[in-house]
């Protein structure tokens, strides 16, 4: 199966290309920033899929992080992965950004549970908790640092960009054996779980939690007449 794997949602742009006959990634290219991805992205996936030797039209598949995150960033990287794979007529899968950072740690030992939190500001974090296997044991949602940390009292693992900041809240009794707090998911991760996903998907949409902070300036509209 061949996966092209995009992934804007946080401070990041990355794109790969998951061969998996040839059993592993065929090339990948990731830059960090926090805006900008518009302008980088395309670009970049077109050295990328150079640097595989890989036609649109013989992918199986793209997938592409849905959120939480970046309300522009996901916009960037859905709408890129909903373009491309309409032309190339190939499906588009979307994978939640939390479970993109969970997956090395749950690959590396499914027996234990790990805590996937990104910074959504004004002291909360959006959340999601997983079991042994893999299972979901709290759905992604928003909560506040105080939730976090009561949910990840006792885990293991905490990853994500916010896995410090819950860390650094925790009892000093009961600190986690490990914290991942890279700024952004791993592409290959993405694109391995792009290539397990299963087929049939609806379209990738946004995966917000949250309304925008911005909002319509009701004192600023003129009249009507």
């Amino acid at each position: 199966m061949l996966v092209l794997a995009i992934d804007t949602a946080l401070a990041a742009c990355s794109v790969a290309v998951l061969d998996t006959g040839r059993g592993g990634i065929a090339g990948r290219e990731s830059e960090p920033m926090a805006r900008g991805q518009a302008e980088v992205l395309m670009p970049m996936v077109a050295r990328v899929m150079r640097a595989a030797a890989v036609d649109f039209a013989a992918l199986d598949r793209i997938a592409v992080t849905v959120g939480p995150g970046s309300f522009t960033g996901l916009r960037v990287g859905i709408a890129a992965a909903r373009g491309i794979a309409l032309a190339a007529g190939k499906p588009a899968v979307g994978l939640s950004t939390l479970a993109a950072y969970a997956a090395p740690h749950i690959a590396a030992d499914d027996t234990a549970p790990v805590v996937a939190a990104i910074d959504a500001r004004h002291s909360q974090v959006y959340l999601q908790v997983f079991g042994p296997a893999g299972r979901t044991l709290v759905a992604p949602r928003l909560a506040s640092l105080a939730e976090a940390v009561r949910a990840a009292d006792g885990a293991s693992r905490i990853v994500g960009n916010a896995a410090a900041l819950i860390a650094a809240s925790s009892p000093p009794a009961r600190p986690p054996a490990a914290i991942d707090a890279r700024a952004a998911p791993d592409i290959d991760w993405v694109a391995q779980l792009g290539a397990a996903a299963p087929e049939g998907q609806a379209p990738p949409k946004p995966l917000y939690l949250r309304a925008p902070d911005a909002q319509p300036q009701d004192a600023a509209r003129l009249p009507r007449r």
